[in-house]
Formats: C-alpha cells, sequence, structure tokens
C-alpha cells in the first residue's frame, strides 16, 4: 500500500512539475495560422469530449501510460458516432479501424497506448463496454486502440501497462482542460529528436461560417526536420533527419484524433482527417518508413449519431454541404500543426530506459530563432 501511494505520488508529482515548468505555444507568442482557437484551444472545446490520462513514471524505466478519448458521456455502443479513418504510413498498430472504416461509426472510446499494449487496452475497452448499463446482450465490441512505440525511454517489452491502467484512463476522462507534455501515451515519446508527447488545440469557426469547432490531439513520436510557424527550427538547431549521412534513426509514430461538432458524414470526416496529415506535414514530418501515421476523425452532433438498434428501417439525418467543408480543412490542418507544438512545448526532459536521455525543446532558443527570422522577413 505504502510503495502504491508512493508511486501515486511521484506520478502526480512530475505531473505538477511538468505544468510548472512549461507553457504552451501561445503563450510564448507562437501563433500559428489564421483562424482562432477556441476558449481552452483543445480537442476539449468540441461540445461532448471527455479526455483522461494513466501517467507511469516508475523507477529508471517505466515511463508509459494511457490516453483516452471519448466522443460522448453516453453509451457510445448504443449510440454510435460517425466517424472516418486516413493512414498517413501504416507500419503502426491501429486496432478496429477496418470496421470504422467499413460502417463509418465509432462505437467505443479512443485508447492510445505504447505498442506492445494495443492488446491491453482492447481487452480494458472491451470489458468496459460489456460491463455499460443497456448492453447486456451484447456479443461484439470493436475496441478502437492507437499506439507509438515508446521503447527508446521505455522498457516496452515489460508491457507494464495493465488492463486498471486503461480503465482508469477512461474513468479520468473529463470536459475542460486537457494535460499536455509527458503525460499519458506521451509520456515517453520522442518526437524531431526532441521530448514528444500529448498535444492538444482547436479552431473555432465565425457564425457566419456555421461556427463549428474542430478539436485535434495528438500523441507525437516522429521524426523529421522541425518547423514552426513556418521557420526551420531543425536546422537552425543541426538537428533533423538525414543529418550525419543518416546516423541518426528517427522513425516513429504519429496519432492524430480529430473531433469537430459539424454534422459530417464518415465520408466527409475521412475527408477532414487526411487534412490532419497536411498540419503534421508542416511542422516537418515525413511520414518515415517505420512509422505509424494515423488520423481518426469523429463528429459530436447528436443530429447524427447511428444507434445500435434504429426503431425505424430508413434513417434520415443532415449533414454539411460539401461546398461548406473548406474552412473546417483549414481549421484541421491549424489545429493538428499547434497541437504538434503544444506536445513539444509542455514536455520536459527525461531519462529512462537503460539510461537513456531525452532533452526538451530549448524553447529560449527557438524563440530566438523565430524572431530573427520574423525580423529578417519584414
Amino acid at each position: 500500500m505504502r510503495k502504491a501511494l508512493f508511486l501515486l505520488t511521484l506520478a502526480t508529482s512530475f505531473s505538477v512539475f511538468c505544468f510548472s515548468q512549461t507553457k504552451r505555444a501561445r503563450e510564448w507568442g507562437i501563433t500559428i495560422g489564421v483562424m482562432r482557437p477556441g476558449p481552452l484551444n483543445a480537442i476539449t472545446d468540441v461540445p461532448g469530449v471527455l479526455v483522461g490520462h494513466t501517467t507511469m513514471i516508475r523507477g529508471d524505466s517505466v515511463r508509459t501510460g494511457v490516453t483516452s478519448i471519448i466522443p460522448h458521456a453516453g453509451n457510445m455502443f448504443q449510440q454510435k458516432v460517425p466517424a472516418g479513418i486516413f493512414v498517413g504510413n501504416g507500419f503502426g498498430k491501429l486496432a478496429g479501424s477496418t470496421q470504422v472504416a467499413e460502417l463509418g461509426t465509432l462505437e467505443t472510446p479512443i485508447i492510445l497506448t505504447n505498442t506492445l499494449n494495443v492488446p491491453t487496452g482492447m481487452e480494458a475497452v472491451i470489458e468496459y463496454t460489456l460491463k455499460q448499463r443497456g448492453n447486456e446482450q451484447v456479443q461484439s465490441v470493436n475496441a478502437v486502440v492507437g499506439e507509438t512505440n515508446d521503447g527508446r525511454l521505455n522498457d516496452i517489452r515489460g508491457r507494464h501497462v495493465r488492463k486498471e491502467d486503461v480503465l482508469l484512463a477512461i474513468e479520468r476522462s473529463r470536459p475542460g482542460r486537457v494535460e499536455e507534455g509527458s503525460v499519458g501515451a506521451g509520456t515517453g515519446t520522442v518526437c524531431f529528436g526532441f521530448k514528444g508527447g500529448i498535444g492538444t488545440a482547436s479552431r473555432s469557426l465565425p457564425p457566419s461560417l456555421g461556427g463549428y469547432t474542430v478539436g485535434v490531439l495528438v500523441q507525437s513520436n516522429f521524426g523529421g526536420v522541425l518547423t514552426i510557424d513556418g521557420v526551420p527550427v531543425g536546422e537552425e538547431l543541426n538537428r533533423y533527419y538525414l543529418q550525419d549521412q543518416l546516423q541518426a534513426k528517427e522513425d516513429g509514430s504519429c496519432m492524430i484524433i480529430v473531433a469537430t461538432d459539424a454534422p459530417l458524414d464518415s465520408r466527409n470526416l475521412t475527408r477532414l482527417a487526411k487534412r490532419a496529415f497536411m498540419g503534421l506535414a508542416r511542422t516537418g514530418g515525413i511520414a518515415h518508413h517505420g512509422s505509424g501515421d494515423y488520423v481518426i476523425a469523429f463528429s459530436t452532433d447528436s443530429t447524427v449519431r447511428v444507434a445500435h438498434q434504429p426503431v425505424q428501417r430508413v434513417q434520415t439525418m443532415g449533414f454539411l454541404n460539401d461546398d461548406a467543408l473548406s474552412p473546417l480543412f483549414l481549421a484541421a490542418i491549424e489545429a493538428t500543426e499547434e497541437a504538434i507544438v503544444n506536445s513539444l512545448c509542455m514536455s520536459v526532459d527525461m531519462t529512462g530506459h537503460r539510461g537513456a536521455k531525452v532533452q526538451a525543446l530549448p524553447i529560449q532558443t527557438v524563440m530566438q530563432i523565430l524572431g530573427t527570422y520574423k525580423r529578417n522577413t519584414k
């Protein structure tokens, strides 16, 4: 019991430390894009979306965790949400993706964790769903679980995430402010050679364009040539892919979750997911051969939910016209770009498995670089 309390205190203290020592991109004066963010500049600006984390920092080798994203607080299996998936590079494990692509709906929370704990995530989501009131007769559950490989900092072969850790992340899922940086599924990740993690951002459309919100959450764990707000930061820091004739291995992965309250069907949510990948490209990511880069997009609009047991044979829904999608596309691009930058800004130096050390983005130096470029372009 004392050991458990100590570990909980350690994880909590680390979380508080992260927040006391870090600031988001906009707090540093980095303003990405032209659209206005939502009140929290987070995926939870989309009504109904809940996010929760379980952060696991134990001893000198466990640096991993779980992040849960839930589209609405009701019974998702009984009231499914329309969803779409885009695969940027498929060297990854996104469990449940084929059914989402085939049927166009999402029926469980989305779980993010590390590569070798995807089966654990599935087991927990299945248990969570079967135990929900109203699901007593359910015999098939499509658990959606994504991952990135945190094996550089985490003892990934130890498969330390347990079913209880996943269920705890689901239980902790809440609206409001989202914890970012080295937390949850981003605890042990690396991005552009620096400490990656969880990042989030949002964009709000003006009333004249429908007033819809697009929110994004990322689990950043990939490489390339870091670019921030159009500035080649990676080059200036002399830290980038192909540096020193391929001596540095920069493969990795990125999970991107896109939420919107716009009434979109699966086809247009897939198109929205494709645009989110353009946001990743704007940060300098190149979808390496060894990278698993996936985007899941869903709509929280209650009028387009799909009942598991429909009352009528024909379901009539109203979806946004194709001609009205372009502002949402831009919102997804900008929010994804900023979410990735936030994941870097909110992370801290970390030492992990076998003494591996990953430094956080040197933000003070980055701000000097950004300032120099902005002055030179005026």
